[in-house]
């Protein structure tokens, strides 16, 4: 499972996708983290079979509010709005499609923010979802572990 984490940890709310990859790498889980720019995080992902990307979304929905998109259906009628990067999660999905390169499993985790100004820090309510999407994706790295175990 590739996990990459998106957005910029300048920009107060933006910061939620990388703050969820270093504290997964805290947990040592190997995570990613990526600006969020469309090409660069296809070329992230070229090659992976399961991907997790976690970026900050602005859909309308109460701050600190965790989505979870699939993200081999593509996203235009849930229309995602991009905090600070102009072709970010949702355009790479589309163009990934269109190009025949989305992963086997995509799994877009978008955390909803709304303060997006430089040198602020995470709003507590982002904060939160960023614990509660660490602990989800913990939850599922640990599975494949156990699938390897036989009972008697």
């Amino acid at each position: 499972m590739l996990i990459i984490g998106c957005g910029n940890r300048e920009r107060c709310d933006d910061g939620a996708g990388i703050l969820v990859a270093q504290r997964l790498r805290e947990l040592g889980i190997e995570a990613k983290t990526r600006v969020g720019e469309a090409l660069d995080l296809i070329d992230a992902w070229n090659g992976a079979d399961d991907v997790i990307v976690v970026d900050t979304v602005v859909t309308g929905a109460p701050r600190g509010t965790v989505h979870v998109w699939d993200g081999r259906h593509q996203l235009a009628s849930i229309r995602i709005n991009t905090s600070t990067h102009g072709l970010g999660v949702a355009e790479a999905i589309e163009l990934a499609f269109i190009l025949d390169q989305l992963p086997i499993r995509l799994r877009i985790y978008g955390i909803e923010g709304r303060r997006f100004e430089l040198g602020a820090e995470i709003s507590p309510q982002v904060h939160g979802a960023v614990t509660e999407v660490v602990r989800r994706i913990q939850a599922m790295s640990v599975v494949p572990e156990l699938s390897g175990l036989t009972t008697r």
